[in-house]
This record gives structure tokens, C-alpha cells and sequence, in this order.
């Protein structure tokens, strides 16, 4: 009897066979190279797109934008120190999110890893990401209400987002 799929080559079969080729050689083999520098530099990792991506500005990218968006030297200012918190939380949570997924693979790389062990492990990692992901968000948060109606608008379509949603979050009028 012979399995033929005249539509799946070999290569095909290789990137399924072999999706984390290369990660081995990593230190911690669930985050790249990228995802540490951002971790440590407590950029925003993709965890605020909820807020990002239906109407919160964050204050890193308002900053960014900070001419184009005319922000007031007050709106800025008060922006900067919503920035300066939530980045130095980021920075000190990324740290501790990557030693403890650090703890998780010398686990399972010294062979040691058993149910009870990964639970915890798995515990810890995960109540650091939600710290991480929560100290993004209520930043987004914060930052929201310090810009008009306008300004709000301007930064979406800076970021290349769909305005038409009709969302509006509060904020100056």
C-alpha cells in the first residue's frame, strides 16, 4: 500500500519536522536573544496589545510621537513619569521573569525536573509574566486619559491602526 501526498514535498516536511531548529543552542531555550534584551530593557514584549490595539496609547510610543501628537510640556512631562515607572517596574520584573525561566530549563537540562517541581517552577514564571504584563498595561492605562480625543486618533494613525473601530476611551475633549 503506498501513502501518497503529491502536495507535501520535503522540504515542507522539514520545517514541520524541525520548527525549533537552532534553538538549542540557546541559554534559555524559550526565549530568544531578542526576547532577553527586551525583557532587560523592559520594552513592552507584545504584552499591552489589548490596550494598545483598542485605543491606550502607551507612554513609550507617545513619547515617540510626542512632536507629531504636540503633546503640552505638562501632558509631557506627566507622560515621562508614567514612562520612568513602569520601565524601571519592567526592567526588575524582566529580570526576575528570566531567571525564573531560566529555573525552568536548568530543570529540565540537569534532568531534575518532576511534577511537583515544574509545578512550582511553572508557578513562579507565570505570576512574573502577569506582574510584567499588569505593570504594561496599567500604563497604557494612565497614560490614556492625558490625551485628547484628537491626539488619540493622531497615534493610531501614526502606529498604522483602523480608526474606524469608533472606540473612545475618555480623555481631554
Amino acid at each position: 500500500m503506498c501513502l501518497c501526498f503529491p502536495h507535501f514535498s520535503y522540504a515542507q516536511g522539514a520545517a514541520l519536522l524541525q520548527p525549533y531548529a537552532g534553538e538549542e543552542t540557546r541559554q534559555i531555550k524559550s526565549l530568544s536573544e531578542k526576547d532577553v534584551e527586551d525583557l532587560q530593557a523592559g520594552r513592552g514584549w507584545g504584552l499591552a496589545k489589548p490596550a494598545e490595539l483598542n485605543g491606550y496609547p502607551g507612554p513609550a510610543h507617545v513619547l515617540e510621537a510626542a512632536e507629531d501628537l504636540q503633546l503640552s510640556p505638562e501632558t509631557r512631562a506627566r507622560v515621562e513619569a508614567i514612562y520612568a515607572d513602569m520601565n524601571a517596574e519592567a526592567r526588575r520584573l524582566g529580570a526576575l521573569y528570566i531567571e525564573a525561566e531560566l529555573q525552568l530549563e536548568n530543570a529540565f537540562s540537569d534532568k531534575s525536573a518532576e511534577p511537583e517541581v515544574l509545578k512550582r517552577l511553572l508557578a513562579d514564571a507565570e505570576a512574573l509574566r502577569a506582574q510584567l504584563r499588569q505593570t504594561h498595561l496599567e500604563a497604557h492605562l494612565e497614560t490614556a486619559p492625558l490625551l485628547t480625543r484628537h491626539q488619540k486618533m493622531l497615534y493610531a494613525r501614526l502606529r498604522g491602526y483602523d480608526t474606524g473601530n469608533g472606540h473612545d476611551h475618555g480623555g481631554h475633549h
